[in-house]
């Protein structure tokens, strides 16, 4: 694992009192954006840039470009911390899957990647977007799927999401009063050895299964809506509603094609969906508490990464040296789609 975030730390009462400030102007309901922010849980971000850097960015061109710049660096950051951590050189990469719903580039960030790290000529690279807050799990599924046909190969999973730079200021909706008080920056990288790969000895996760769960008529919950000035939140309040209601089955689905069941799962890696998405998520799975402690932190901490925020929390687990040789874990994120993805690990 590798993660990078930008130096540029607010806490949120500075974020909050920004926005207030820029907001009252335009007859926003000050004292509710400040109940908002409240709700969501979320001590500080970190920002792509400083705080004043933010009011020039008044048209999609400038804030992508600076998108563009802080996502390859940021990215970077990313990768060669994984590959430190593995023990391994950027000429050992076979894959490399890069995820983002927070910018575009063409060539895509992990072309830039080959040329900045040094990767080989023939890296295999697959840059998606669109998945959005699922994807730091869809992508370690899809990773996943790439290596099984390579035992000795080497893949790296990178997700950038830079949220601040998404932020539209004149959008007075409820919706973006919720984002711009939960979302934050920061990118995440993981390592995926073949099987017969030699790997560090240090107890590591092996990826046992992963299953994707789509709910059919539900594109309206959750993404974009694309503006001149860039990209308009769409984000439904009954995001835990659809969680509570759908979660249990395909979890329980998964684990019992593998003669398992929640009980037999020591470690769940959820994504920081957000206080009312966590608490759905821990009631219909009637998980103990504490079950999803390193997910309350991270959102604490750091805010929701989009995409990063699930590999944030693998990150910090691993870092805790808490598994142990045959524990299991199971990663779930949900996201536009809507949909949700599953990867089962074992120690």
């Amino acid at each position: 694992m590798g993660r990078a975030l930008p130096g540029n730390y607010a806490d949120q009462e500075t974020l909050t009192a920004a926005l207030r400030a820029h907001w009252a102007a335009q007859h926003f309901n000050a004292d509710r954006l400040e109940e908002l922010h409240r709700a969501v849980k979320v001590k500080g971000r970190h920002l792509a840039l400083p705080l004043a850097a933010y009011p020039p960015l008044d048209t999609f061109k400038k804030s992508n470009d600076a998108w563009i710049r802080v996502a390859e660096e940021l990215g970077a950051e990313a990768v060669m911390r994984a590959l430190d951590d593995a023990g391994l050189r950027p000429a050992d990469v076979d894959q490399l899957v890069f995820v983002t719903v927070t910018g575009l580039a063409t060539p895509s960030i992990d072309a830039k990647l080959v040329n900045r790290l040094g990767l080989r000529r023939d890296v295999k690279r697959l840059p998606i977007f669109g998945l959005g807050c699922v994807a730091g799990a869809a992508g370690l599924a899809r990773l996943s799927d790439l290596m099984s046909s390579s035992p000795g190969g080497v893949g790296v999973l990178l997700s950038v999401e830079l949220c601040s730079l998404t932020l539209q200021r004149d959008d007075l909706s409820v919706a973006n009063a919720v984002a711009s008080g939960i979302f934050g920056d920061g990118a995440a990288a993981v390592v995926l050895a073949g099987g017969s790969r030699e790997v560090k000895a240090s107890p590591r996760p092996r990826v046992v299964a992963t299953r994707a769960a789509f709910y059919p008529d539900t594109e309206w919950v959750m993404g974009w809506d694309f503006r001149d000035t860039g990209f308009q939140v769409v984000l439904s309040a009954e995001v835990p509603r659809i969680t509570r209601e759908n979660i249990a089955g395909d979890v329980d689905g998964f684990l019992a094609s593998h003669g398992l069941g929640r009980g037999d799962v020591r470690h769940w890696i959820a994504h920081t969906g957000g206080p009312r998405v966590l608490e759905a998520f821990q009631s219909a799975l009637a998980l103990p508490d504490g079950a999803l402690r390193r997910s309350w932190t991270s959102l604490e901490e750091v805010g929701n990464l989009s995409s990063a925020s699930v590999l944030f929390v693998l990150g910090d687990l691993l870092d805790s040296g808490e598994p142990r040789p045959g524990d299991l874990g199971l990663v779930v994120a949900m996201g536009p789609g809507f949909c949700a993805e599953m990867v089962l690990l074992r120690w």
